[in-house]
């Protein structure tokens, strides 16, 4: 077996045998665009509502009032949310719109 390889056979065995020049594609024609074909109107699929999974809660109570160092009320609020901060931030912007004090007591998973 001979080690040695002409240039010919080098370039045979790595780009393989020359390929046959590609035809000639003649692009004096005017491009003319494909008809356009309308499709028909497809029915939409209204998607099956799943039973109610499970919905992570959170309750939050607050202790709310008008005046200061004044009379007190305790309210509870169900934040639909696994985060803590979210469901204080949450509780506190629905009590501010009522009243002016507010004091965040506890906040549990239920």
């Amino acid at each position: 077996m001979t080690t040695e390889l002409t240039e010919e056979e080098m370039r045979r065995a790595l780009f393989g045998e020359p390929e046959a020049p590609a035809s000639v594609i003649d692009t004096h024609e005017q491009d003319i665009a494909p008809e356009i074909l309308i499709a028909e109107q497809t029915t939409i699929v209204k998607k099956k509502k799943l039973s109610k999974s499970f919905t992570p809660r959170l309750k939050v109570t607050l202790r709310v009032g008008n005046e200061f160092e004044g009379k007190m009320h305790e309210i509870v609020h169900e934040a639909d949310t696994l985060s803590s901060i979210v469901a204080e931030q949450e509780a506190t912007k629905i009590a501010k719109k009522k009243f002016r004090f507010v004091e965040i007591i506890s906040v549990k998973s239920m």
